[in-house]
């Protein structure tokens, strides 16, 4: 193959890149021919090379858009914990919460503890970690939950919010306490999005 034709098709394959609207490949492909051609990959090393580069990109980007999306009030990992006063049980049980099978289960996390325990922390890195896993996530403080139903519920669009709310695969709920909720207006609300069966349908993890 010549230059020429080398450079020809490789201004083809960037226009096709492009039309798939796949940057990556379009950034990355004719490096990687380099190193192809340089190593001795064959074909499919090749093509899974380039379409892995793209694919990562996507994956990443897609986290990136929902962790932004849950308005986490800050990055807070599993990985960045402090077990050190953890009992090894416990830990197991972290460690199989940051799988986010609990979110495919349908099944709630309450996180018990005095404070300064991590609980805060543990309820965002498992946000964190089912936004990494393709979950739509939304989080907020028990007192903005209520504030942000009650405001709807106020207004009259209270079902249209919980239609909203429906589209996130886990809801993360931070510094619950009992007494935020039981009182006039907001046990009303509580009591129609119960009505609604919208605590059925998705996951809560909970810091109380």
């Amino acid at each position: 193959m010549t230059t020429t034709t080398r450079k020809d098709l490789g201004s083809e394959v960037a226009f096709l890149a492009r039309e798939l609207k796949t940057p990556v490949i379009t950034e990355t492909f004719a490096a990687l021919g380099d190193q192809a051609r340089a190593e001795g990959w064959s074909h499919e090393e090749y093509l899974a090379a380039v379409l892995g580069r793209q694919v990562a990109s996507r994956t990443a980007n897609g986290t990136r858009m929902r962790i932004a999306a849950a308005h986490f009030p800050a990055t807070k990992t599993i990985e960045d914990f402090t077990f050190d006063h953890v009992p090894a049980a416990t830990r197991d049980v972290i460690a199989h919460l940051a799988t986010t099978t609990f979110i495919a289960k349908r099944e709630n996390v309450v996180l018990l503890g005095p404070p300064g325990t991590g609980k805060s922390h543990l309820a965002i890195a498992l946000g964190i970690k089912a936004a990494e896993a393709s979950y739509p996530v939304a989080f907020d403080t028990a007192t903005g939950w209520i504030a942000r139903l009650a405001a709807t519920h106020t207004e009259g669009r209270l079902d249209r919010e919980l239609r909203k709310l429906n589209r996130y695969r886990l809801l993360v709920i931070d510094l619950c306490r009992c007494g935020d909720y039981v009182e006039g207006r907001d046990r009303a609300v509580w009591a129609a999005v119960r009505s609604c069966g919208f605590t059925g349908r998705r996951p809560l993890a909970v810091s109380a």
